[in-house]
């Protein structure tokens, strides 16, 4: 993990503008973003507790916390969870929401989970995949595709839930999110029926080659930002929990020395930097200088990843 907290922005005063494109996003970490569409805003896979674990004393803890507090959110339309696994539904953030009115759209089976959560029925809609929702009292209409993942929160309960990907749509826009997924064909199809994107949001940390083709990793989500057509990508999954043993920035490096390779357009804020898709980024390493003796590390062959580990939590 880092050795000192990354740098981030206060994104509070940016929200009280205007969106001059009618899309901006903000990566709040790991796979939390807040997406500001036609003037709606939808939240992905919140997360602010600090551990992606069943308990508050064991399991990966948080090394970076949230921009801001939950309470600071502007208003919401909807609330996106792409399935159990505890680093995409946390209850404390979902305790925290109890009390809210925005409905939350999740997979099929997640609503249980939700209501123990003390989350009230009628706002939770279950999709199962190529499902679709309209938002009422707005025009987004959220829907789900396939993603190539698992579930689960305990050890008698794997792949009792679903998990998907999710696809939000305004008149003028749509957006692409991964959730967790490894490398599926059917990135294609979701092209095909829902695209094109104007933002892409797809996982690329947390990886590892022996786990088979649950998480994507820098190439392969490449791969997959091709198979869905491209458009600018902003990766998530990545900066906020040590949930593999690659360096924490291993991803976002292998990124960006891949990225010029797939003509990808990368976007790569700091953590609660708001950005419009549609206006050119310029991708600065940010992230450098907080470990300078890792990448030394990394780069004399020293933080190589083992041929085998434990299957993952998440």
């Amino acid at each position: 993990m880092p050795q000192a907290p990354l740098p981030a922005r206060n994104p509070l005063d940016i929200w009280t503008r205007p969106v001059g494109t009618g899309l901006r996003a903000t990566w709040l970490g790991h796979s939390t973003v807040l997406v500001e569409i036609d003037g709606w805003r939808v939240l992905t896979d919140p997360v602010w507790g600090p551990r992606a674990s069943p308990s508050r004393f064991i399991g990966p803890k948080r090394f970076q916390p949230v921009p801001v507090a939950l309470r600071e959110l502007p208003p919401l339309d909807a609330v996106i969870v792409s399935h159990d696994h505890y680093d995409h539904l946390d209850y404390t953030t979902m305790r925290l929401m109890r009390k809210a009115s925005v409905p939350i759209i999740t997979s099929l089976g997640v609503g249980a989970h939700l209501e123990s959560f003390g989350i009230a029925p009628e706002r939770i809609v279950e999709l199962d995949w190529w499902e679709s929702h309209r938002v009422p009292g707005t025009d987004l209409t959220l829907h789900t595709g396939p993603s190539q993942h698992f579930s689960g929160r305990g050890l008698k309960d794997g792949n009792k839930t679903l998990w998907s990907s999710f696809v939000i749509q305004s008149p003028r826009h749509r957006v692409f999110f991964s959730g967790d997924t490894g490398p599926t064909a059917e990135h294609a199809e979701i092209r095909a029926r829902l695209g094109p994107f104007d933002l892409v949001m797809l996982e690329v940390g947390a990886w590892h080659p022996a786990w088979g083709n649950i998480h994507l990793g820098p190439a392969n989500a490449l791969a997959a930002h091709t198979l869905l057509g491209g458009g600018p990508l902003l990766p998530v999954h990545w900066g906020t929990f040590n949930l593999a043993l690659h360096p924490w920035d291993e991803p976002v490096e292998t990124l960006l020395q891949l990225a010029p390779k797939s003509q990808a357009r990368l976007i790569l804020p700091r953590l609660g930097e708001p950005v419009e898709p549609a206006h050119e980024f310029t991708v600065t390493p940010w992230w450098r200088g907080i470990d300078v003796n890792a990448r030394k590390a990394r780069r004399d062959g020293g933080t190589r990843m083992p041929k085998a580990m434990p299957f993952p939590p998440d």
